[in-house]
């Protein structure tokens, strides 16, 4: 199961960094996200691919033509928060506001439910998993913010698990999709998305991409831009991060589309036997 999903950035929707936290920095920047994910577009309707975009809402409100063009080109949307904070910096209350008004900038312009959600930076964890019940109270369905490895921001290896499963918190039931891992010598790599996507050469991607059953990728539309002007404030290893592989970063994605067939997270929620798997109780 090869599960194909893009968190609808801009390019300077950096996390950990003071000049690319708000609105008011956001504001001074070009945008650029239009030809971006035209580009992604195009790519997987040529390979007749269907993913799932997890929208910010900020991004919804300023650019809705591409909300429009996601759902015209019959692709699913989720919620990738609204202001791209980190989850476990927020408090429930700034946390569930921001979420709600994630979910009806979407809504409102899909007018469908938004089922799915996934933090920025994978910034669920063990301290703020008090975030799950939030998300079921205003009807998501369906999480997919566990990264169960160690992580910069976020990181969630005592969670245990990189398959699908249900999570079981305070009464409330979630099926949870996470990042998946490629155990070597004892430990767990990431390679499905984002920057470690960017990093390993397309042929160790591929030889883990074979031998793995279950597969959730994330890409962001800023992974493909080699152009993209240099944030300078950045330090060394972030700008390293931030900007390493870009120029190679799309012919991969091309190659990884033509040589593996995708699904969506809707296709592979029906292709779960959500009766025969791991329940996680947090």
């Amino acid at each position: 199961m090869n599960i194909l999903s893009f968190d609808i950035e801009e390019w300077y929707h950096i996390l950990d960094n003071d000049i690319t936290k708000t609105e008011t920095e956001w504001l001074c920047y070009e945008r650029r996200l239009d030809d971006n994910i035209e580009r992604i577009f195009k790519l997987l309707d040529v390979g007749g691919q269907k993913a799932t975009f997890f929208c910010l809402g900020w991004i919804v409100r300023e650019y809705p033509n591409v909300i429009r063009r996601i759902q015209e080109y019959g692709h699913e949307i989720a919620t990738h928060s609204d202001r791209h904070q980190l989850a476990y910096e927020q408090s429930r209350d700034d946390f569930s506001e921001d979420l709600k008004r994630s979910i009806g900038s979407i809504q409102d312009i899909t007018g469908l439910k938004v089922r799915a959600y996934r933090s920025p930076g994978f910034s669920l964890k063990e301290e703020n998993k008090w975030v799950f019940e939030i998300l079921a109270e205003n009807g998501i369905e369906i999480d997919c913010s566990i990264f169960p490895a160690k992580r910069a921001h976020g990181g969630f290896a005592s969670f245990g698990h990189a398959q699908p499963a249900w999570v079981e918190m305070g009464g409330i039931r979630l099926k949870e999709f996470p990042i998946n891992v490629y155990a070597i010598a004892g430990q767990s790599i990431i390679f499905s998305g984002g920057g470690y996507f960017r990093l390993f050469p397309y042929s160790v991607i591929t030889h883990m991409m074979r031998r793995s059953d279950y597969v959730m990728t994330y890409f962001h539309p800023r992974d493909f831009d080699k152009d993209q002007p240099v944030i300078e404030e950045l330090s060394m290893l972030r700008k390293f991060k931030s900007y390493y592989g870009l120029g190679t970063a799309f012919r991969k994605l091309e190659r990884l589309i033509r040589d593996f067939q995708f699904i969506d997270l809707d296709s592979a929620d029906k292709l779960v036997d959500w009766d025969n798997v791991h329940v996680i109780k947090l």
